[in-house]
């Protein structure tokens, strides 16, 4: 009987200081160094957990996921490619000037 006040009282300081923003694991090593025992503490934090998770509502929907793609983009040319067009553009133009 004594021992869970003991874990009431636990489950409170616990509570209380979550509340205030500490971490349940700077918790966990605050309460082991006063001497608690881990299992006790483990035991305590599967209480306020339980408790956290009967407060908050269910969830009703399930979030849509939408994914945009961005369109392919054109396939770049070589660099050498690049350059034979410049020699390809050249005759081609000198040979339309030679026939005028």
């Amino acid at each position: 009987m004594e021992k869970s006040g003991y874990i009431a009282n636990l489950t409170a300081y616990i509570e209380k200081n979550l509340a205030k923003g500490y971490t349940p694991d700077s918790l966990k090593f605050a309460l082991i160094n006063q001497g608690y025992s881990r299992t006790e503490i483990d035991r305590a934090f599967k209480i306020v957990t339980e408790k956290q998770a009967k407060r908050l509502p269910p969830v009703e929907e399930k979030p849509v996921i939408t994914v945009e793609t961005e369109p392919p983009l054109p396939e770049k040319k070589s660099f050498w490619q690049t350059v034979k067009g410049w020699f390809k553009s050249e005759s081609a133009s000198s040979e339309q000037a030679s026939s005028q």
